[in-house]
Formats: C-alpha cells, structure tokens, sequence
C-alpha cells in the first residue's frame, strides 16, 4: 500500500523509516516520481509544503514528516465542455476510466474538432464542479469502443504514463476476424513492426523498417461459415497489446490474412450489421497511482458486437 493520499488540491505523504537520511528532493524524485519541472512549478506556486512549512529542498526527511503537493495544475488549454452520455467503469481524485463508444475520437488531433471524448469529459468534471484538463493515458481508434483510461491531474498523468511505457497497463481487446488463425483455446504471439503506408494518409503497414510492435492472442470461439454474409467463417479473438502503435490489432491480423470483420480500411467485408471494426477494448488493468492495488475495469460488450456474436453463433 501506498503511503500517500489525493485530498482535493493536495497530494499528502508521511515520510517512513526507511526514507529517513534523504533530502526532501531526493525523496520526492525516488519515491514519488517528482520530475525536476514539477519540482520548478512547485517551489514557484508555493505547492510544497513539509509539516506546513515552506521547506528547502536539501531538508533532510525524519520519520513521521508530512510532505504536501499542489498537484491540481492549470489546464494550458480548456475544451469547451459537450454534453454526452459518459459510461463511466470507474472513478476517484486520482483517475477516471470510461466506456468509449464507437464513432466518436477520444480527442482532438486537428482543428475544429470539437466533439469528443474529452469533451464530453469536460462536462462531466464541469457537471460535479471539478473542472480539469482531460488527460487520456493511452487512446482508441475513433471507431474502436471500449475502456479508456483518463488521468485527474498531470502527476498523476505522469506515473500512468510510466506504468504504460514499461508494459505494466494490461489492455485486454475482443475482435472479431474473417477465418479461422487456430483452434479454440490456441494462443500466438504477432511480432512484425509496423510503419506508415506512403500510399495513403491513415493507414499503416507491416513494413521491416516500421517500429516495434508485439500482438498477442488466444482464439476464444470458431464460428463456421454464413452464406452471404462471411463465407470463410469467423473467430472471436482475446487480443493483449504488448506495444502501442497506431491500427496495430488491425494490421496485425490483416497482415496474416485474418482482417477485422468491417475494417474496410484493411480488406475487412462489412458483415452482420457491422458498420466498423469489430474491435472493442474489453478490459484495463492498472496499478492503482495512490495505493498501488491493481485495478481492474470491464467494459460491456457494445450493442453491434453483440448482434453480430449472436448472428455467428446462430449458424
């Protein structure tokens, strides 16, 4: 367990045996993941604070010392807020995670953007009188539903982004692939790095040059063929992302001949009613930024993939 806390504004630590000797900056550096420009805006806003005094940073911490950090900064720009049905999995001071529909982005990536996740997040802060900046952790493709990780403020943004870089964010994908890649129960492992296509302004390629990207999978369900609707069969694929890259699911599996049902970006059919990758980010689980446990969140299955399972299992 963590020794720290989220109280409003305020992140509170108690200074324990074996932090005693170390300077308070060592100790914020070490222990709680202070970067240095942090500690800059700290000691600038007056957000420091050791047993309610204002402390040098080479005061060196005793047992029992109560450290005190503003960690609720300033947004550098505001979104204006959109009002949305936000699903939210689960929520505290330190971080949210929501249920994304498909259709919508998690942000803006261009001007004029202005109905997104994050704007319907906006709101939702704004609704409880806790306006913020969103801060997405990691995103998903605009048509791809499911959880999203969301953090309160940019520390805590900060060592979820830490968590995300060194594998420990475990993101856990339902799709839904033309054919057949194994027998139920069969697990595989997609290592082929990934680059943009010259040829086009959103898609991406396996290319030899491409950066890393690692896909693994287990074959949850076989599903046999639909006259006119999927003529080669079906599988319900469990998907655990090793890296992060842009399309990465969607690629991988078209690469091998096995393109997401509706991806007609990477040589999918539109099939049963699906009018967009049948993708759907089904589980995250973290470690908690303040007590450390693991957290682990589920998102419902969305109305389209249902329709579509149930339409497969039918045959």
């Amino acid at each position: 367990m963590a020794s720290w806390k989220i109280e409003g504004k305020w992140l509170e630590y108690e200074v324990k045996t074996v932090d005693s000797g170390l300077s308070l900056e060592a100790l914020l550096k070490e222990r709680l993941c202070v970067s240095g420009r942090m500690l800059q805006r700290l000691t600038r806003k007056n957000g420091l604070f050791v047993n309610r005094k204002r402390p040098f940073l080479k005061k060196k911490m005793k047992a029992g010392d109560r450290i005190r950090l503003l960690v609720a900064d300033t947004p550098e720009t505001t979104l204006p807020p959109v009002e949305m049905n936000i699903s939210v999995l689960y929520e505290d001071d330190a971080v949210l995670v929501v249920n994304k529909p498909a259709g919508i982005p998690v942000h803006p990536v261009k001007e004029g953007q202005n109905y997104t996740l994050a704007h319907g997040i906006a709101h939702y802060w704004q609704q409880q009188g806790k306006p913020r900046a969103v801060r997405p952790v990691h995103r998903l493709d605009k048509d791809t539903s499911g959880a999203v990780l969301i953090a309160g403020n940019s520390f805590i943004h900060q060592l979820l982004d830490k968590q995300l870089h060194e594998h420990t964010v475990r993101r856990t994908y339902l799709a839904v692939v033309e054919g057949h890649p194994g027998v139920e129960g069969e697990t595989g492992t997609i290592a082929e790095p990934i680059a943009r296509d010259p040829h086009h302004p959103t898609r991406r390629r396996v290319q030899a040059d491409g950066d890393e990207a690692i896909t693994r999978y287990r074959v949850v369900e076989r599903f046999l063929p639909v006259p006119g609707m999927i003529e080669g069969g079906a599988s319900l694929m469990e998907v655990e992302l090793e890296t992060g890259r842009t399309h990465q699911i969607r690629v991988h599996f078209s690469h091998l001949g096995f393109p997401l049902i509706g991806d007609t970006l990477y040589g999918g059919v539109k099939a049963g009613g699906m009018r967009r990758q049948a993708l759907h980010a089904a589980c995250l689980e973290f470690g908690h930024p303040v007590t450390g446990e693991v957290q682990s969140c589920k998102a419902p299955l969305p109305e389209d993939l249902e329709r579509l399972l149930k339409r497969l299992r039918q045959t």
